[in-house]
């Protein structure tokens, strides 16, 4: 198998059906140097579990995966929301501190969609800039960056009402960068004729907490979430847009986040080592090696 690029993180999703045991047992055993987490398979384990086995790893933290979905009107439902985020925030700080050295505090934050039965779009988006203002102070007293993930527009109406990386800035810009940040995924933003703005906006207000890679294909699976491929297999610029992340600044790990049926079907060293090589051909190519913080 190749040497994974040292800047390589395998975020979890990709290795679905795999435990948290055995994915930091199959990630590490590949070689691989850097690891982002999901809750629920933290959860599976309990916090403490979890931080215990990602320091026994030896693996880096690249983020946790993920908090948000609140954009809910006011009411029992935003407060449990808001109480499962504050969650979130201390298993991501406790979780960074585990990791080896060059490990981030890192929250991906996905917004949420339209409230059953509204079409209220501007209201949600309001609710999730009081969202932000309630949270923010709390993640930067506990070390936590809250990544806003723009997510596609095909997503705006059950996922994600934040589509751009515009947006996902305008919505941080009140906020201090290490409280509030964006995350660049390539399969959500690459269709964006004002991308390449964004990122130096990004880069230059210090906002960019993540950066995420996978392919964009046509045609999409019936459930387009699951329509997500190795870097190359579709039509997605990668080094145009790798470029514009690093120019703009980032230094840290790029996690390779794929939701694909076939993928999940796939025996997980089989997977680990296509993602191995797809990064290298069509990221790492276009990356400094080393992790800069």
């Amino acid at each position: 198998m190749t040497t994974p690029h040292a800047r390589l993180s395998v975020n979890q999703a990709t290795l679905k059906y795999a435990s948290l045991p055995e994915a930091l047992e199959i990630t590490a055993a590949a070689g691989i140097t850097s690891i982002g987490l999901w809750r629920d398979s933290v959860q599976a384990q309990s916090l403490p579990e979890a931080a215990r086995l990602l320091a026994l790893s030896g693996m880096r933290f690249s983020s946790l995966c993920r908090g948000g979905f609140f954009t809910v009107p006011e009411g029992a439902a935003r407060r449990a929301a808001m109480d499962d985020n504050r969650r979130a925030i201390e298993e991501a700080a406790t979780l960074a501190a585990a990791g080896a050295a060059g490990s981030v505090p890192v929250l991906v934050m996905v917004a949420g969609g339209l409230p059953e039965g509204s079409n209220d779009l501007a209201g949600a988006r309001a609710r999730v800039e009081d969202a932000l203002t309630e949270l923010a102070p709390e993640a930067l007293a506990a070390g936590v960056t809250l990544a806003l993930e723009p997510l596609h527009p095909m997503y705006a109406s059950d996922r994600a009402v934040i589509s751009t990386l515009k947006q996902a800035l305008d919505l941080a810009s009140p906020f201090p960068p290490a409280a509030v940040g964006v995350v660049i995924d390539t399969f959500h933003v690459w269709w964006d004729p004002d991308l390449p703005a964004q990122i130096v906006r990004a880069g230059a207000e210090g906002r960019i907490a993540s950066y995420q890679v996978c392919d964009w294909r046509t045609p999409l699976a019936a459930d387009v979430l699951l329509s997500r491929h190795y870097p190359g297999a579709g039509v997605i610029d990668f080094e145009a847009i790798t470029g514009a992340v690093q120019t703009a600044g980032y230094a840290g790990d790029v996690e390779v986040e794929i939701f694909n049926q076939d993928i999940w079907d796939t025996a997980p060293a089989e997977v680990l080592a296509r993602t191995i090589g797809s990064f290298d051909e069509n990221i790492g190519a276009h990356l400094r090696t080393g992790i800069h913080r």
